[in-house]
């Protein structure tokens, strides 16, 4: 078979249709080197550059024969069913990876921050309510009812239902923290009220004042919040 054959016969089996141009574009008797050029020439125009397999094809492919590859058992190729279980695990993997890695980016809105009504604490709201326990319990009732405030407001922000910022005042986060448990909106802005009294004002605290604010903490903890007005 003469080169000028194998040209057309290649054209032929990619595109029908550029066969009989290819034909009488190449010379009766073409010599090697000259047959070598016309096919390149023709191999490299647009259509034939259009039929390539594309990156996700060959990634498909390339996954579609690890498939096949597989066995199981006697050395038969994977059943149908299987390769579904297969895919289905790895959508399975692929949303408990979002599920893990976007845990993290909640945390990031969820942790507390470091400056809680104007002062620097680092402690959880449980370490808050044990400080305030300890404290009444030595009669301390001033730092007694400001840690327990401090434990509802760092309570609620691990729990990403109220926002605070570290500019956010006692009444400030009574305001937030009612629309998110208006159960309890009353309470809330009563005990900022006593938080600013002893706090700030250094007002005379009392037992009573300490007993009503870490009720309140009790059930803040328990409420079943309004998540549609939680401020992340």
């Amino acid at each position: 078979m003469t080169l000028t054959l194998v040209a057309a016969s290649v054209a032929a089996a990619l595109t029908p249709r550029a066969a009989p141009v290819i034909f009488s574009e190449v010379p009766v008797d073409p010599d090697s080197e000259e047959a070598t050029r016309l096919l390149i020439e023709e191999l490299s125009k647009a259509p034939y550059q259009a039929a390539k397999p594309t990156l996700f094809d060959r990634a498909s492919k390339a996954f579609s024969d690890w498939l096949a590859s597989l066995t199981i058992g006697d050395g038969n190729g994977i059943p149908t069913i299987v390769s579904i279980v297969l895919l289905a695990l790895v959508a399975v993997a692929i949303i408990a990876a979002i599920i893990v890695y976007g845990v993290p980016r909640l945390n990031r809105k969820s942790q507390h921050h470091d400056i809680l009504f104007g002062e620097a604490d680092y402690r959880t709201a449980a370490q808050l309510r044990e400080a305030a326990e300890q404290a009444a319990t030595r009669e301390d009732y001033a730092a007694a009812i400001a840690d327990m405030f401090r434990s509802i407001a760092r309570g609620l922000s691990e729990r990403t239902l109220v926002n605070m910022t570290p500019g956010t005042t006692g009444h400030g986060f009574a305001t937030r923290a009612s629309r998110v448990l208006p159960e309890l909106a009353t309470e809330l802005v009563a005990s900022a009220d006593t938080f600013d009294r002893v706090r700030y004002m250094r007002k005379p605290a009392t037992r009573e004042e300490y007993e009503q604010l870490r009720a309140l903490e009790s059930r803040a903890r328990s409420a079943k919040p309004d998540l549609a007005e939680a401020t992340l």
